[in-house]
């Protein structure tokens, strides 16, 4: 299992063999490897695939403080989000350092909300990004559009009596359309699972939403030089879809691709079609 340690923090990643350049897949706040499988799959043998789990996800150490994870929410999230969260750049700097464990010069970045914040700061302060994939993603700040007020109950409450599944269930819910949750009730169950076994613990994932809430690049997007593709869906009630036109008109080299009526997790609902663009834009700039 190949890990590499950073910070005296172990992060754990995959790698899988391919003939083209490597593509990178960095996942939002909270989720695990699973997120991408629909993607992983789609670039399978053309490319090669390096999927590491974020700093307190799956596989990965989590860094915090040992006693701070047992302390009940109410206590430990102020601390968290004043004292212990994560930051975008110390992420950023974890994926450096796995790809420099892996040895390799050039790498496709795809990152997928909180992933696509990461997938930025990377690309402005490192030289290995080749292309750049942002998925339902923001580039931060005070021209950035928030996540909305309901959507953040969804995610950060937990309804009283809940069993760990229905707790799951009821924090993503504003991340995929009804019409989607309801004609794939078989998958969604798969998704909780995949959830229960590879997400953040509650302490990290609180880590991560720090990191997420004081990310800023608006005044540096100018200085991304690589080809970026900005995909992004219309029905985004978790960070609104003027996030992704706002990174569409901020970044020199951008194509941007809306995605009618696509939720944030898009790239599960219509991964067919998100498959079909990555693939395309991938094999103009191997």
């Amino acid at each position: 299992m190949p890990r590499v340690t950073r910070d005296g923090v172990s992060i754990y990643y995959e790698r899988d063999g391919g003939e083209g350049t490597p593509v990178v897949f960095l996942q939002g706040l909270g989720f695990g490897r699973w997120m991408w499988r629909w993607q992983r799959e789609a670039v399978a043998g053309e490319y090669g695939v390096i999927a590491p789990d974020n700093r307190g996800t799956g596989r990965s150490e989590a860094g915090l403080p040992p006693l701070l994870p047992r302390l009940p929410r109410r206590l430990r999230a102020p601390l968290i989000f004043k004292f212990a969260g994560y930051s975008i750049g110390g992420l950023a700097a974890d994926l450096e350092a796995v790809l420099d464990d892996v040895g390799i010069y050039d790498a496709h970045i795809v990152g997928a909300s909180m992933g696509g914040m990461v997938a930025q700061r990377y690309a402005l302060e490192y030289s290995r990004t080749k292309t750049l994939t942002l998925c339902c993603t923001t580039h931060g700040g005070v021209d950035a559009v928030p996540i909305p007020d309901e959507t953040q109950e969804h995610m950060f409450d937990v309804p009283d009596g809940a069993n760990e599944r229905e707790v799951v269930r009821h924090r993503m819910r504003p991340a995929f359309n009804e019409r989607f949750t309801n004609r794939n009730p078989h998958l969604m169950d798969r998704i909780i699972e995949w959830r229960l076994e590879q997400d953040a613990g509650e302490a990290a994932r609180e880590a991560q939403a720090a990191a997420a809430l004081e990310f800023d690049v608006s005044d540096r997007l100018e200085r991304i030089r690589v080809p970026t593709l900005v995909m992004h869906g219309t029905n985004d009630r978790v960070l609104p879809v003027a996030n992704g036109k706002l990174l569409g008109e901020k970044i020199p080299d951008t194509r941007l691709e809306l995605v009618e009526d696509g939720s944030h997790c898009f790239f599960i609902e219509d991964s067919e079609r998100v498959n079909e663009t990555l693939l395309s834009f991938l094999a103009d700039h191997e």
